[in-house]
């Protein structure tokens, strides 16, 4: 039955209370603006129209690669609310990067950061995609791209299309260390029951003031932060990036965080980052890289708050997270969240594992996507057909319940929130002059969780000279 599915989930009810659209959704520090959720209304509306405007239709596929801003967001929303599938890009990819995204997505629309337009235009009118861009609106004088522009003109009404539970909301594309980059298909239902899911386990409510210094490209920024503030009614510190100063001269203001372990490391090396300024603090969450145990142990004793670690993935979303009661242990990532089935199997049979053995992690839930964007094959690999995810991840389960992620399957360096593909660092490194052959490992890093280390087996009579400038930039 059809309803109209993610945006009401995430809004409706709040916009129904005395309060709803006069209610506090984000405060920018950084450029002095507010937002309510009646402008969360409002904006979205105007974007939802612009987009209808341009010709996009329920399942087309909206590409996005923009400025971490509180537009972006709405524009997020303008997606999902006129039933088409946002497709987030990291900022870092390159012109050769994004053009396997839209080629292999087709979306009606490209939407980039004004500065970068140029980079595009030949590419999308080759593609036949229309091109558009949004900027961060501190940035410009009187614009901040030709989308913010024709939003501003348009209508703020806009009837939200009606959607169901397994329609596709959005596709967030990730890599192996081999092959291509695989676009993970995620419905309305996967990520509202997720959202709704961790609202009730971190026990978010309308009083909550979520400090966000994420990214907005990925699960952790944009469907974690976002999302549970959203289905909350709380509200966010909407800050462009990461810095220590930032979230010092803020965090009196909030009352959760949720960061990358590279976060937490940078404030315990600030003398000013004290119990006493984060003694009204409710939460800290950890995710998206492994937390070491020396981390968790120095942060509670600077400021007697223990961090909650949970586990989630492209895929999945969150799949395990310490409990908000009770112990919050060092080097897990807790317990498998209500509605999500884990179970740890041998790698070669597939067999359910006794607990305590070490195996790889299998998911199951309403959170698990639906398959890999116009790859079955693939999608069969990894999905099967009782349902259950087969991550990659290696871990154990111990006698109490708590999951410990212990290594991975799939050849993947995750370094403060960022996933390094070592056969492309290898293929680069392959090219040098006076390189056989190469291999990149992480290791453990304290301050990025893991750390790139390149080993290199020169040829017969080479000198290798780590110093030297590399032969082949990336592209």
């Amino acid at each position: 039955m059809a309803d109209n599915y993610l945006f009401d989930g995430l809004l409706a009810d709040k916009l129904n209370t005395p309060q709803g659209r006069d209610a506090v959704f984000a405060v920018l520090p950084e450029d002095g603006r507010r937002y309510s959720y009646g402008d969360v209304e409002d904006v979205s509306g105007r974007f939802a129209n612009v987009l209808v405007s341009l010709g996009v239709e329920p399942g087309d596929r909206v590409a996005v690669q923009v400025p971490k801003s509180i537009e972006a967001i709405m524009l997020y929303l303008a997606v999902v609310r006129l039933g088409a599938v946002f497709l987030p890009l990291n900022t870092g990819y390159t012109p050769a990067e994004i053009e396997y995204f839209l080629d292999n997505a087709t979306p009606r629309v490209f939407v980039c950061d004004p500065k970068k337009r140029s980079d595009y235009e030949a590419l999308t009118d080759r593609l036949g995609i229309r091109l558009d861009t949004l900027g961060v609106w501190k940035d410009h004088e009187t614009s901040a791209g030709s989308l913010a522009d024709a939003g501003l003109a348009a209508p703020t009404a806009f009837e939200t299309v009606a959607r169901s539970a397994d329609d596709l909301a959005a596709i967030l594309y990730t890599s192996g260390t081999t092959g291509r980059s695989k676009g993970a298909m995620l419905s309305h239902a996967n990520l509202l029951s997720n959202a709704e899911t961790l609202v009730d386990v971190w026990r978010f409510t309308r009083d909550d003031v979520l400090l966000h210094a994420l990214p907005i490209f990925h699960t952790h920024g944009l469907f974690v932060a976002t999302n549970v503030t959203l289905v909350a009614g709380s509200s966010l510190i909407f800050l462009s990036g990461f810095s220590p100063e930032a979230i010092i001269a803020n965090i009196s203001d909030a009352t959760a965080l949720m960061g990358v372990p590279t976060y937490y490391t940078r404030l315990l090396d600030e003398p000013t980052f004290t119990g006493e300024l984060v003694k009204h603090m409710r939460l800290f969450v950890s995710g998206s890289a492994p937390l070491l145990a020396e981390t968790h142990v120095q942060f509670e004793l600077r400021t007697g708050h223990r961090i909650l670690e949970r586990y989630g993935m492209t895929e999945t979303n969150m799949n395990t997270s310490n409990p908000y009661d009770g112990e919050r242990r060092a080097g897990t990532v807790g317990f498998p969240l209500p509605g999500v089935e884990l179970r740890i199997v041998d790698a070669e049979s597939g067999n359910v594992l006794p607990q305590g053995e070490i195996g790889i992690i299998e998911v199951r839930g309403p959170n698990v996507f639906s398959g890999y964007w116009q790859m079955p094959e693939k999608t069969r690999e990894e999905l099967r057909e009782n349902g259950f995810f087969i991550t990659g991840d290696v871990g154990v389960m111990d006698a109490d319940g708590y999951v410990q992620i212990v290594g991975r399957s799939k050849d993947l360096i995750i370094s403060g929130g960022y996933n390094i593909y070592p056969k492309e660092l290898e293929l680069l490194l392959d090219e040098e002059e006076g390189v056989l052959e190469s291999a990149v490992i992480g290791v453990p890093h304290a301050d990025f969780g893991e750390g790139v280390v390149a080993v290199l087996v020169p040829r017969p009579g080479a000198k290798l000279d780590e110093a030297a400038p590399a032969h082949r930039q990336p592209p």
